[in-house]
């Protein structure tokens, strides 16, 4: 269901009812605070899948400058002018 680098992939997911109707649901992934490398200053104009394939060589890594940065989803990061840059974990 998700790629194998989704924060989600080992969140595990459990089944809720509503008006007779079963969802399938993931689970929040809450990961640990990474150690970081530095930090990029970001332009108005950056995407972060652009500054994530360019430090962690991966474009969907966007996830990891969240949790880097201490924010849950990507648009906490647009409105920063600096992203936390994780260590390499791999």
């Amino acid at each position: 269901m998700f790629f194998p680098n989704s924060r989600y992939v080992n969140a595990g997911s459990y089944a809720i009812e509503r008006r007779g109707v079963s969802v399938l649901v993931t689970r929040f992934a809450v990961r640990p605070r990474p150690a970081v490398r530095g930090f990029h200053r970001r332009t108005e104009t950056q995407r972060l899948d652009l500054i994530a394939a360019h430090y962690l060589g991966d474009a969907t890594a966007g996830w990891r400058l969240c949790d880097a940065s201490g924010t849950l989803a990507p648009d906490a990061l647009g409105a920063r002018d600096l992203v936390a840059i994780p260590k390499a974990d791999r």
